[in-house]
């Protein structure tokens, strides 16, 4: 029980930010102990030649410089299945055109809502910057769609599209269809690009087909030898992971970020070993829960890991 000492940390000129999450495994610390040990098990899931690599993260961080972070993710091809929401491709298509704006978490809304801002936390978004250019870039896309007799389309189908017709490189759809890594959105009507989605199926017989999205994922994790995940966030982008991956006897590796509380009992502050009870993440697996924000913690955590990849 007593074999390692808790270590201080020292600093030196020139230390790398993977030298720094070496020293948090030996300083501990509560969360940062759990960064240090996430980080060895990503670097295990990723290296793992046998293993099908999940991403699943929330639509708030593609707000962020964040995005940034999942696009190396994907550029790299550190990951082979992305599961997220509606809103991270709002955000996607929006940010290769438009900028969006520091802010704070106290401004006036309603003065905000005056002058046509929306904020999202501390993100200021303008209008112009996300309902007028989504529109016009996913009204452009349909209607191309439907001039090549597509009228039926899945998520992964559609996210394709978007990311070779509709986005530039500073994109995470871009690099997902130029690297041919599949994107699902079990949630596809719940954001901007859905909306059009629909508005477009009023005066055309277009369809979404969520079932198609379900088989393949259902062939995914069933052709896996092993599987594994990174989950930003909570919702249905981390609930669609896991149920996927419990028809394989659960996730052989996974690390969670996230400020949810589990005291309320909601799958978004679940901890991994509730997700053990229920078969969805292995009795076996690797495994730990970081509580912070992923916008803190997710790109200390990329750093390090690309620097040991770069490495080995």
């Amino acid at each position: 029980m007593l074999k390692n000492t808790v270590e201080d940390y020292t600093f030196s000129e020139g230390m790398s930010i993977d030298d720094l999450v070496v020293q948090m495994e030996k300083a501990w610390g509560f969360t940062a102990g759990k960064l240090a040990l996430g980080v060895k098990i990503l670097e295990n899931m990723t290296t793992e030649k046998k293993c099908v690599k999940f991403l699943s993260f929330t639509g708030n961080l593609v707000a962020t410089g964040t995005r940034g972070v999942l696009k190396e993710l994907v550029k790299r091809k550190l990951v082979d299945v992305i599961i997220t929401t509606c809103g991270a491709l709002d955000h996607d298509i929006a940010r290769c055109w438009k900028n969006y704006y520091k802010g704070s978490f106290m401004m006036s809304d309603i003065k905000l809502h005056e002058k046509e801002i929306n904020r999202l936390g501390n993100v200021l978004v303008p209008n112009e910057s996300y309902g007028i250019v989504i529109e016009e870039k996913m009204q452009k896309l349909l209607q191309d769609l439907w001039k090549e007799s597509v009228k039926e389309i899945t998520t992964r189908q559609l996210c394709h599209e978007i990311g070779k017709r509709v986005c530039n490189d500073s994109s995470i759809l871009y690099w997902a269809a130029k690297n041919n890594i599949p994107i699902y959105v079990p949630g596809v009507t719940d954001g901007a690009v859905g909306y059009h989605l629909w508005l477009f199926s009023q005066d055309h017989d277009f369809k979404v087909n969520l079932f198609k999205d379900s088989g393949e994922l259902n062939d995914i994790v069933c052709n896996a030898k092993k599987t594994g995940a990174l989950i930003i966030g909570g919702g249905i982008s981390k609930h669609h992971t896991l149920w996927w991956n419990q028809f394989r006897e659960g996730l052989n590796y996974a690390v969670y970020i996230s400020t949810a509380v589990e005291w309320d009992g909601s799958l978004s502050g679940a901890r991994p070993r509730e997700a053990v009870s229920w078969g969805k993440i292995n009795e076996k697996a690797d495994r730990i829960m970081i509580e912070g924000d992923a916008s803190l913690i997710l790109p200390i955590m990329i750093s390090a890991l690309i620097t040991r990849l770069g490495k080995s």
